[in-house]
């Protein structure tokens, strides 16, 4: 099965990025071949035979995604696996991409694989790097309901099959966006505690618009994917949560304005899951109401 790998980076990271695709580059098997998008920026210098693209303006993360995506022929065609990375991340093994490839080869059903986030320093993976509710041993591999946008596998069929990132995202909730359509379309998502992405320990909230495009994002992503018994669900639970989070007066009103701003804006074509995928999610231990 034929790799790839999308790196979208602003150019603040040379270093970083340099790092990541020296461990691209030394997976075992078949070279994987690479794509780094400069979203917005010029592309810092990459080892001969990385393709690069660079886009006048920062189109977010899925924005960027999806133009990496197409450099490998439209819906990604020209290879069966893409692998996304963070430009600041660094594979910690040689045998990740193999990895990827006898998971697929093995199960014709799996379309998306997370691979667990450890920082560096510490090895440690944080609660929310375990796309799971239960998430307290990060070294236990499962079926999971998404995944983590900056250390995944995805099967090329499924944007065939589905489409790709949501790009009026920008930034926040686009992975599970997609992973709810995968799911919805018969794919099933893997997290892989074996294949590992090192990343330092961060915060979510250092972005400044982070408050906001949590709360619109959420709204969007249920009233594109959920039936519409279940958006108020949804979206109440949520409400309750971050209040529950007791987050500062200016996080707390960025959020009520983000949260305003997804339902008085357009937010893409609406196709709500069937029943049967509600289900489906509630058997993998997450309904889509939390």
């Amino acid at each position: 099965m034929k790799v790839g790998a999308v790196i979208i980076t602003m150019g603040n990271r040379p270093e970083e990025l340099r790092a990541l695709l020296d461990s691209v580059a030394k997976q075992d098997g078949d070279p994987v071949q690479v794509v780094v998008v400069g979203n917005g920026s010029p592309v810092p210098d990459v080892p001969e035979g990385v393709r690069t693209v660079e886009l006048p303006e920062n189109l977010g993360i899925p924005g960027g995604r999806n133009v990496g995506i197409e450099a490998f022929g439209p819906g990604g065609r020209d290879v069966d696996i893409l692998l996304f990375l963070d430009d600041d991340g660094l594979l910690a093994r040689h045998d990740t991409a193999e990895l990827c490839r006898e998971a697929f080869a093995a199960d014709p059903e799996l379309g998306i694989i997370s691979f667990r986030i450890a920082d560096p320093d510490t090895g440690e993976t944080q609660r929310r790097h375990v796309p799971r509710l239960r998430a307290s041993d990060p070294m236990r591999s499962s079926r999971v309901t998404t995944f983590l946008g900056g250390a995944n596998a995805v099967r090329t069929r499924v944007f065939a099959e589905v489409g790709g990132l949501p790009d009026a995202f920008f930034y926040a909730h686009e992975e599970t966006d997609l992973a709810w359509r995968a799911l919805d379309a018969g794919w099933m998502i893997d997290y892989r505690s074996d294949m590992v992405l090192y990343h330092p320990t961060t915060a979510p909230s250092r972005h400044a618009v982070y408050h906001r495009m949590v709360a619109r994002n959420r709204v969007w992503l249920a009233r594109r994917n959920l039936p519409a018994l279940l958006v108020p669900v949804y979206l109440g639970v949520w409400l309750l949560l971050t209040l529950l989070r007791r987050p500062s007066r200016p996080a707390l009103k960025a959020w009520f304005g983000g949260f305003r701003e997804g339902w008085t804006t357009p937010c893409g074509p609406r196709r709500p899951m069937r029943w049967r995928t509600v289900w489906r999610l509630t058997r993998l231990g997450r309904p889509p109401v939390i």
